[in-house]
């Protein structure tokens, strides 16, 4: 039967399941540098401030395990659970549990990690784990597929997938930004996003008409394919299509973490099936199981979708007056992550700014901290990392669109290096002063851009032009 969704669960699980793999194992080799005892952001000196201002409240304020214990081990215990839970959704063992188990650990990191766990794609995948843990059938055994999933929260996660499309071409339109409305953002994206690949270099260096013509394809998937959510079969699957095809194209151009197999997983849901049989011939039997209750999901779909609803109107810039009890509502479970904004680069960036962090022991003599992805050496190509995400190399590109003052966490992450604090050079490519700490630390500030053919050919990547200081030298005031 064309309706039948046993695999197309099957299938999602297991890709949701291989996302919190990725991401959990990709923040535990970072955790100690970033809000670990001896990191940039340490979460237990955070969770006490929380502690100090919320009182009783605290539970409800920043439901995250962490408030049993923040240490170090405590960290490592939730990226070691979490990846666990995730590793027996995709062998089909226990997937409620498992996703639970995983959506609870990866929400308990995302509330303690500050700025180094804000990213559109973490609350992405917290919404995304809360629905479908929804899903998944109340099984303990392993198994490969199971009867046929309840059709609301299948619902559910299509309206996720439109709101997340759409709001990613609307915030474009809202914004104002000229680069969107003259459609030329691309002439500049490649060059400028966060974390560019060696292919970055080779798109951007196409003809700008062709440029052009993928803005405007680019609004057309992310304004008009998502409303085959609601279209018949043959206008949905190939809908579906375009929206993967637009992420591919994504991932193949620069380094999003796993944001852009989260979103191929989204769009999934989509299909059915009579249509992946076409491309997976995997004989299966699907096995009965009990299932949530339609008496718990029906309530909770109309709330998020009446809360999605209100997200969308907010994002779209509407001035809509909604009642206040969805205010308050919408306040409450922020803290959980299960409704959000979502839309990237709403506003084009035309130039590429970079912080270049320097160390000295006499203040005349500077040696270079080198940092593992982003752009540094001229010579050295931009590299694939994801679906790691390195979140100190994301953040000093945020950093160097503002100043110093703006970002709190620089100037502990300016202390760290004067202290020799091994977590945080780890995640460094090298520590440049491995036998004496350095007395003073500065940064400057470079202007990026790709070299032009001859240059790249000789082995050249990027050209760059001094812009100053961006940050004044500092030293430990104990010293």
């Amino acid at each position: 039967m064309r309706g039948e969704h046993a695999l197309t669960r099957a299938l999602f699980l297991r890709l949701v399941g291989l996302v919190y793999v990725i991401a959990f194992a990709s923040l535990w080799v970072q955790v100690d540098g970033l809000i670990g005892s001896g990191g940039i952001l340490p979460a237990a000196e955070f969770l006490d401030g929380i502690r100090a201002h919320a009182g009783e409240a605290v539970w409800w304020a920043l439901p995250t395990l962490l408030w049993i214990g923040a240490s170090d081990a405590a960290l490592h215990a939730l990226c070691g659970a979490g990846l666990t839970a995730a590793l027996a959704v995709i062998v089909g063992a226990a997937p409620a549990l498992g996703l639970a188990a995983a959506w609870a650990c990866y929400l308990s990191l995302v509330l303690a990690g500050q700025a180094f766990l804000s990213f559109q794609w973490d609350a992405l995948l917290l919404e995304t784990g809360f629905l479908t843990l929804l899903w998944a059938p109340w099984s303990l055994r392993p198994r490969w597929a199971w009867a046929d999933p309840p059709r609301i929260v299948q619902w559910l996660l299509r309206a996720l997938l439109f709101r997340l499309m759409f709001s990613s071409g609307l915030v474009k339109l809202v914004s104002g930004d000229t680069a969107w409305r003259e459609l030329t953002a691309l002439t500049f994206h490649y060059q400028t996003q966060p974390l560019p690949a060696w292919t970055s270099y080779y798109a951007h260096a196409l003809p700008e008409a062709l440029h052009i013509f993928s803005v405007a394809a680019m609004f057309f998937i992310e304004l008009v394919l998502p409303w085959c959510v609601v279209a018949p079969r043959r206008l949905r699957l190939w809908g579906a299509g375009g929206l993967i095809a637009l992420q591919c194209l994504i991932g193949v151009t620069g380094n999003y973490g796993f944001f852009n197999l989260l979103s191929v997983a989204l769009c999934l849901v989509l299909l059915d099936d009579a249509a992946l049989r076409r491309i997976i011939r995997l004989p299966f039997a699907a096995v009965a199981v009990r299932q949530w209750p339609t008496w718990v999901l029906w309530p909770v779909a109309v709330l998020l979708l009446l809360l999605g609803g209100f997200q969308l109107s907010r994002t779209a810039r509407l001035n809509w007056s909604w009642p206040a009890p969805v205010e308050d509502v919408y306040g409450w479970i922020r803290p959980f992550y299960l409704v959000n904004f979502y839309g990237l680069f709403a506003a084009m960036t035309t130039e590429r700014p970079e912080i270049q962090i320097e160390g000295s022991h006499d203040g005349a003599t500077w040696r270079v901290y080198r940092f593992r992805w982003k752009p540094g050496a001229i010579d050295q190509a931009p590299a694939f990392v994801q679906p790691h995400m390195p979140r100190l190399d994301w953040q000093m590109w945020f950093a160097a669109l503002g100043t110093y003052r703006d970002y709190p966490w620089f100037m502990r992450l300016m202390g760290a290096l004067l202290e020799g604090k091994a977590a945080v050079l780890g995640l460094l490519e090298e520590n440049p002063f491995p036998d004496a700490l350095p007395r003073y630390v500065r940064a400057r500030l470079y202007d990026y851009r790709f070299a032009d053919l001859q240059q790249q050919q000789a082995g050249q990547w990027w050209q760059r032009h001094d812009k100053g200081l961006y940050c004044p030298v500092v030293e430990l005031s104990s010293r």
